[in-house]
């Protein structure tokens, strides 16, 4: 079930704050301002791309109409850096001063999500995360890290940033990628437009990883979905089913570095499938997969 617009109600912004490996770190939480269900609402970490922060990751994404319909608690983690508003994440390989210096960004998702559950009313067995480009490389490392409990993941425009994964349980997989995309591209490599000439893997590649470590089919199952922006097709690429903790692409020929259903902030992004939103997508993803128990 997506969120409508008619839907929309008031939210609360909640910040949070922990201190993990000699630094204070902040989240910002968009909460629905109405009684919670009663096993707790579930909840979207929303990581930022590289080189910005929450409040620009907020806008870029949209994802705090989920909150406004009463579907869940949006959290959007703040990574680090020297320059207020350039912020970056540990996600691997990359990115900037966080891969550099090695910042324990999973240390604090572990410590944010306590004291998430400690101030909110959240559903812990409902816990998921999504995010764009460097985000989106620390969306797959909390769900390789922190299997136990992070329960399904959809990252947006950005690689699997590890050399392997080993997750503690079989974690479903929701990725959208554009085949224009010049910062992270589809069949990997250095894109055009990379700001820190990372060598990133191709997202097929990453996906596999997946498949194997869920213990999946190899063989995908291919469809096409209509769009109906010109210029853009898509292709669902599906590794297992829904009972399943399966792994699903959405490739988006013509697409850029953008989130599909959002118009970008800057044209040096490309070409975004704004009639495609991956909102909805994503929120029925996460509905269909709560951590077993």
């Amino acid at each position: 079930m997506s969120p409508a617009a008619d839907d929309a109600a008031p939210t609360v912004d909640v910040e949070i704050t922990v201190d993990v490996a000699g630094r204070r770190r902040t989240a910002v939480s968009c909460v629905p301002d109405g009684p919670a269900p009663a096993t707790g609402w579930p909840v979207v970490l929303a990581f930022h791309g590289g080189q910005s922060h929450p409040r620009q990751m907020r806008g870029f994404s949209g994802l705090d109409d989920l909150a406004a319909a009463g579907a869940a608690v949006v959290v959007y983690p703040a990574g680090t850096g020297s320059r207020e508003g350039v912020l970056t994440w540990n996600g691997g390989n990359c990115c900037g001063e966080a891969f550099q210096s090695a910042t324990a960004d999973v240390q604090f998702v572990d410590a944010l999500l306590d004291r998430l559950i400690g101030r909110l009313p959240v559903d812990p067995r409902r816990i998921h995360a999504t995010g764009m480009s460097n985000g989106a490389m620390m969306a797959y490392r909390v769900g390789a890290e922190l299997a136990e409990r992070i329960a399904s993941i959809a990252p947006v425009a950005g690689p699997l940033a590890l050399a392997r994964i080993a997750p503690s349980r079989p974690v479903p997989v929701l990725h959208f990628h554009g085949s224009l995309d010049q910062f992270t591209p589809l069949e990997g490599g250095v894109g055009r437009r990379s700001v820190t000439g990372t060598h990133h893997r191709g997202i097929v590649a990453g996906l596999l990883d997946w498949v194997r470590a869920n213990g999946l089919d190899p063989e995908a199952v291919r469809t096409s979905i209509p769009a109906t922006d010109a210029g853009i097709t898509i292709e669902r690429i599906a590794w297992g089913s829904p009972a399943e903790a399966e792994v699903v692409l959405y490739r988006i020929d013509g697409a850029g570095h953008t989130w599909p259903g959002r118009v970008p902030d800057s044209f040096y992004l490309g070409t975004s499938a704004v009639g495609f939103p991956a909102n909805p997508l994503i929120l029925d993803f996460f509905q269909r997969h709560p951590l077993p128990g």
